[in-house]
């Protein structure tokens, strides 16, 4: 399958769930270009930040704000801490001492942690 088709339907997916469950960038599309697309791991969660920079949730956002499920506060709030969250991140995981594969290590521990969360406090 082209590279073409495979990053549309990447994007595809993530927004499906980005829709659904808020996910996206981290949890679809960073996995999917490391696993799929062989992608280094920094390589993968630049193009997924990059991808994410304009309004994409904006659609899916309205939906939820007119069914009364979307707090505006909470989230404008969050998206604040976010963009400060993603700097220092970036920065970070951008140093020369930081390699790719403890990044893989740390974020499949990470998700770990979010599914034993979700499967066992639910």
């Amino acid at each position: 399958m082209p590279v073409l088709v495979q990053l549309l339907l990447i994007g595809l997916v993530a927004g499906i769930a980005g829709g659904m469950f808020g996910i996206g960038g981290g949890a679809i599309m960073v996995p999917a270009m490391v696993l799929i697309l062989g992608l280094d791991q920094k390589f993968a969660t630049g193009t997924s930040l990059a991808a994410q920079i304009l309004p994409i949730g904006i659609l899916g956002a309205i939906v939820y704000y007119k069914s009364g499920n979307l707090n505006v506060k909470y989230a404008i709030l969050i998206a604040a801490g976010l963009v400060v969250g993603n700097l220092i991140g970036a920065l970070f995981v951008n140093q020369p001492f930081v390699s790719n594969e403890a990044i893989k290590k740390a974020y499949g521990v990470f998700l770990i942690i979010i599914a034993v969360r979700y499967l066992a406090f639910s």
